[in-house]
């Protein structure tokens, strides 16, 4: 969903040159201080610091769509990056994530949507500041699993050709979409109506190769892990999201949304994440 105007710079199959460039909404939250009483008088105690919230978004998506929960998380204290991703593949998101936590200080709980379970499992197996994990209706991947893999290994998907739209580009990549006519029954099923029809023609293409680049590591396993299940998903098929979830050992939250939990859902999504921020210690 696009509630924010945001400016986006992809890098496409040599399209562009350079660094990429990534719009960021961004808050930050300073420690802070409690009063306390006791016999011998009033003291200052520190509050613990809160974990920094990121929020990674999942294919046809931006970082828009965390625009609930980045309102809940302020209102609550935490700092909070909703990174805009380029969907250009697992490799290259998953660098452009750790790259932008190489400018947070602190410890991260970092919450990935959908394609964007794959990005965070790959992030927080590389980068020790990551202390919790939650999933969105998400892809948790084990080494050498695909997103065609983890999509396809339950039936009930409707995320099949005849319902995508491809676009080969210069270069040799393909960008690939929801066809706009079946955008309401595979991604925002649960979505009112008008924003069904708006979000369907301002969707983020990703690349196909993003859906056959196969995991290189698994989650890390001593890391705490939410999983916040969509019962009535069409993209990602929830027996699917049971089955991998259950695989790392996550605390499930159940909800009955589509796919697009982030703003369908965002209730849930909240409880995951603050459940997932008081275990960081």
């Amino acid at each position: 969903m696009r509630s924010i105007v945001r400016i986006k710079t992809l890098v496409a199959a040599g399209l562009v040159s350079g660094a990429v460039v990534a719009s960021l909404a961004v808050t930050n939250a300073g420690a802070a201080t409690a009063r306390t009483n006791d016999h011998a008088g009033v003291t200052q105690t520190a509050q613990r610091v809160k974990p920094t919230v990121v929020l990674v978004h999942g294919a046809f998506a931006d970082s828009s769509s965390w625009n609930s929960e980045v309102g809940h998380l302020r209102r609550h204290g935490y700092p909070v990056y909703a990174i805009d991703t380029p969907l250009r593949g697992l490799a290259f998101d998953s660098a452009y994530v750790e790259a932008q936590l190489k400018t947070i200080k602190g410890p991260v709980v970092l919450v990935g949507h959908s394609y964007a379970g794959e990005v965070v499992s790959q992030v927080a197996a590389q980068t020790p500041k990551v202390k919790a994990l939650v999933y969105v209706a998400a892809l948790i991947p084990r080494v050498g699993d695909t997103a065609n893999s983890l999509i396809g290994q339950f039936p009930g998907s409707r995320l099949t050709p005849e319902n995508l739209r491809t676009v080969p580009l210069p270069g040799g990549d393909t960008d690939v979409y929801i066809k706009a006519d079946k955008y309401g029954s595979v991604y925002g099923n649960g979505l009112p109506k008008s924003d069904i029809q708006v979000a369907s023609v301002t969707q983020e293409p990703i690349a196909f190769s993003a859906f056959t680049d196969k995991a290189t590591v698994n989650p890390p396993a001593k890391t705490p892990k939410w999983a916040v299940i969509s019962t009535e998903d069409h993209a990602v098929p929830t027996a699917a999201q049971e089955f991998e979830a259950k695989r790392v050992g996550a605390h499930l939250i159940r909800t009955r949304s589509g796919h697009d939990v982030p703003s369908i859902s965002p209730g849930a999504v909240d409880r995951a994440i603050v459940a997932a921020a008081n275990s960081v210690h």
